[in-house]
């Protein structure tokens, strides 16, 4: 049953046939089958006609149908960004401890947390706004104007003038050129060899020839390149396939045209992407960040409770120990994570955005595109360019034959002179920079019969030099269209269609070229003539390469990262596209294949194929969503409107600079380096992993440090007839740090972290902080029996105040210890020693030294130590170095060594 489309406002409906994405609601039909509406019929269903408007008609449509723009994407203000990034997970285990310090008076505790909160919120709502700006400057390439015909009054002349694109209403007669951008969802009235690339809106690389319906041809039919010209394919479904239909999002080849506006605005086909599009389900971030946070909020849960407990069991102790239980859940929580987080990744977004014109729209998308295994891609706009290149003629026999280039040249220069036309169309022109353009003005132009749909091909009379009294036809266009008009026998025919349909699936678009010679005359030439032509050969095309993507490709495998490939296009145009880049394709499987496998079964397809061809949005949807729920973390560059559904679909998604607006409005990361160059990619993907290394070493110091302080703290509360450590105590070790902890956004990681994904796993972050925490908390213990030779030894001080400054200064030293030896590893350490944190960690330790001598050390409670603890803390220190560094050694040093994803 055909779907229905009423017209606003009116009464007509217009069986829309099926398609690729969906109608706009309450969308002015934009056109039909032949069996549909005529144009006249069209016009008068729009209350128009081929003059147009008058002004005063305009102006009334305007205001009811309002300015022709897509759907405003509404701003986020400064503030609102500050409030939505209070829900991020790690920034609410905060908040939910400084609500607990507020609720127990602790409010230094309290304070710190705030301040903490803050500076978070507004690092991350600075560099998504200084995003915002920059994508801002990009809005301003979209082109905004269009010819439009007017009148001043009913009984004036038409006259064409250039208007703003949104000033544009249903009803409108436009006029189109090569080049143009079609500004609306038009229905054609009057077409001159018109042909739209559709690639944004389709994913087909190939031009579609436009022309009205009511004048003769197949519906459907395109230009000799297009699939189905040349044995490469089938013609395109659809609406899109519709000739006689333009819609917004796609650019004039060749050709002009007239047309009447059908859709405006939100009631495009190319506005209603927005509304296939399903919301995008959490990241790689998103869930590893709420895996952490959930560990956190168990632990401080736990933590205060149990303190209270154990000691109203064990020392009978009350309330009064609410405040140190406090104490002990602030200081197994991270509290420097927000910063540390956010600071990271928005100095790495805005190194890349200064350094390589990569726009960061979204701050933890930067941490994604380090965590990204597999990265699937869309073929034209990103690995190849919208318009073809010559790669040979070719003989009858398939052997090279530039001859057939020549010829081929000599159409294409006679027929862009004698017809009239504004500038070649894009396989013209590919052939005339192919040729020598010298030799094909060496003839002599007589008379041009122009390529037109029904045809499939275009014709050019030249006289030879030296052939006086002989004209020659020299015939170009689609292969089934040049031999059916050749003087060949059937088998003949039948080789050379199987030879072309062979090209065809080796990725080429093939043209065929012909002559015949004829008596001079002054009559005109028409298509008549195309009769009994002599074959000549085969003018072979591909796809024009980014010169960069090449390069792309290979270091994106060095870096660990699987290509995949999903193209609306023919399988054939895109094994080829990848051989020519370096990228094995493999069995190129086409999407009619995955629309009856499970979820299992495409999983298990999706791993070992590369290539996917014939993709609708949907398709690319779904392979991405299976490829994420097999435990990869996937990334989408795409740059067409039917590239949006899988840009929602991916963890990251990317395009560049030129894509259309409303994909780069949802994009996270945004090329916007000039022309088509994929190089920023490596860089964004290395700033990714720099980023999240760094933030996964940060957790695995802190958290293991802070796990083995919790229970050393809980054993002392347990063992010792005072508190462990005072709240104040505790509070400025924290602080301390904290602020060491700072320079880790500035650390450099060594290079072979980067070599491969970076993500952040929660079940390998419990296990690592859980074995070195313990480790940590064993030097704590041996630090107590240390405290306790040096308190009731020989000459003991016997003092609260000593053991609080003894085990203050012990946790800073083991903590700048951890800061240096898990940080770097063994290999690097001696190396990077003058890095930020190596000068942290030196501070942190010189504070644990000096603060219980210095004038600060008695209001904290804090005194001098005797000499003998010194060289105890030495040796418990050089202990406990070297325990940690066989750890690390045992443990592989995993923080730098690429690892395969996880779920």
């Amino acid at each position: 049953m055909p779907e229905t489309s009423a017209t606003e406002g009116r009464g007509l409906v217009v069986p829309f046939p099926s398609r690729t994405l969906p109608a706009p609601a309450g969308a002015p039909a934009t056109g039909g089958t032949p069996a549909g509406p005529t144009s006249l019929q069209v016009l008068r269903t729009l209350d128009s006609g081929p003059h147009g408007l008058t002004d005063e008609e305009a102006e009334e449509r305007l205001a009811g149908y309002g300015e022709n723009t897509l759907p405003a994407r509404r701003t986020v203000s400064w503030p609102g960004r500050f409030l939505r990034s209070l829900r991020d997970p790690f920034t609410a285990v905060l908040l939910c401890l400084g609500l607990v310090s507020v609720a127990v008076a602790s409010w230094g505790p309290a304070c710190v947390i705030t301040v903490l909160v803050a500076v978070s919120c507004a690092l991350r709502s600075a560099g998504e706004h200084r995003a915002d700006r920059s994508m801002a400057g990009l809005r301003e390439l979209v082109a905004t104007t269009a010819t439009v015909v007017r009148r001043t009054g009913r009984d004036a002349d038409p006259v064409p003038r250039e208007i703003p694109v949104d000033q544009l209403v249903p009803g409108d007669v436009v006029r189109l050129g090569p080049g143009d951008l079609v500004p609306a969802d038009v229905r054609l009235l009057r077409a001159n060899s018109l042909s739209v690339n559709q690639a944004a809106l389709t994913g087909e690389s190939a031009p579609v020839a436009k022309y009205p319906v009511d004048a003769p041809g197949r519906p459907g039919s395109g230009r000799p390149d297009a699939p189905g010209g040349s044995g490469s394919g089938a013609p395109e479904q659809g609406p899109f396939g519709e000739p006689q239909s333009c819609f917004q999002g796609s650019s004039v080849m060749s050709g002009s045209g007239t047309a009447v506006v059908v859709a405006t605005g939100a009631r495009t086909r190319f506005a209603a992407a927005h509304d296939f599009v399903h919301p995008r389900g959490p990241s790689a971030f998103d869930r590893s960040v709420h895996g952490i946070s959930w560990t956190l909020i168990r632990f401080m849960l736990v933590t205060p409770p149990l303190v209270l407990m154990a000691n109203a069991a064990l020392r009978g102790r009350g309330l009064e120990t609410l405040p140190f239980a406090v104490a002990v859940a602030v200081g197994l929580t991270p509290e420097m994570l927000p910063v540390v987080v956010t600071t990271c990744l928005a100095r790495g977004a805005s190194l890349l955005a200064r350094a390589h014109g990569v726009i960061v729209r979204r701050l933890p998308a930067l941490h994604d595109l380090g965590a990204v295994d597999v990265l699937c891609l869309d073929k034209t706009g990103t690995l190849t360019r919208d318009r073809p290149v010559v790669v040979r003629g070719l003989d009858a026999e398939g052997r090279d034959d530039p001859e057939v280039l020549r010829w081929a040249a000599v159409n294409a220069w006679w027929t862009l002179q004698l017809a009239d036309l504004p500038v070649p169309d894009a396989l013209d022109e590919a052939i005339l920079d192919a040729a020598d353009a010298q030799d094909a003005q060496a003839h002599d132009g007589v008379a041009a019969v122009p390529f037109d749909p029904a045809r499939r091909l275009s014709t050019a009379v030249v006289r030879v030099p030296g052939r006086l009294g002989t004209d020659t036809l020299v015939v170009k266009g689609a292969v089934e269209s040049v031999l059916e008009r050749c003087a060949l026998d059937e088998d003949r025919r039948r080789r050379l269609l199987r030879l072309a349909a062979g090209r065809a699936d080796d990725g080429l678009r093939l043209l065929a070229v012909a002559t015949a010679e004829r008596p001079a005359r002054h009559r005109p030439y028409t298509p008549a003539d195309e009769r009994g032509l002599t074959f000549v050969g085969f003018v072979a095309l591909r796809e024009e390469l980014v010169p960069s993507a090449g390069g792309a490709l290979r270091v994106l495998a060095d870096r660990g990262v699987t290509v995949k490939v999903l193209t609306g296009d023919h399988p054939g145009t895109a094994a080829r596209a990848c051989r020519d880049l370096g990228l094995d394709p493999g069995e190129v499987c086409t999407a009619d294949r995955i629309d009856g496998l499970t979820g299992p079964e495409l999983a298990e397809l999706a791993d070992r194929t590369t290539v996917f061809a014939r993709c609708t949005p949907e398709h690319k949807a779904r392979i991405v969503t299976t490829l994420r729920a097999a435990g990869r973390t996937a990334g989408f560059l795409g740059d067409g409107v039917n590239d949006l559904p899988a840009l929602h679909a991916a963890d990251v998604g990317i395009c560049p600079r030129d894509a259309v607006d409303m994909v780069r409005e949802s994009a996270d990361v945004i090329l916007a380096g000039r022309g088509k160059d994929l190089t920023p990619i490596d860089h964004a993907i290395t700033a990714g992993r720099h980023s999240g290394v760094t933030i996964a070493t940060y957790l695995r110091i802190t958290l293991s440090s802070n796990l083995g302080n919790v229970i050393a703290m809980l054993f002392a509360g347990l063992l010792l007839p005072f508190l462990p450590m005072l709240p104040a105590q505790a509070l400025v070790q924290n602080l301390c740090f904290d602020a060491a902890q700072l320079t880790f956004s500035y650390d450099r990681p060594a290079p072979a972290a980067l070599k491969g994904p970076t993500a952040l796993r929660p079940r390998d972050l419990l296990r690592f902080i859980t074995g070195f925490g313990a480790l940590n908390a064993v030097a704590d213990l041996a630090t107590f029996g240390v405290l306790a030779l040096a308190l009731y030894g020989p000459g003991g001080a016997d003092d609260e105040a000593v053991f609080h400054s003894g085990w203050f200064t012990e946790n800073l030293l083991t903590q700048a210890l951890v800061m240096v030896l898990l940080r770097t590893g063994r290999r690097t350490a001696g190396a990077r020693g003058g890095s930020p944190v190596g000068r942290a960690a030196a501070g942190l330790a010189v504070t644990g030294l000096l603060l219980p001598l210095s004038p600060l050390g008695p209001p904290l409670g804090m005194t001098a130590l005797p000499a003998l603890y010194y060289p105890l803390l030495v040796a418990v220190l050089g202990l406990y170095a070297a325990a940690l560094a066989i750890a690390v050694r045992r443990q592989g040093n995993r923080e730098t060594r690429p690892r395969s994803p996880v779920a």
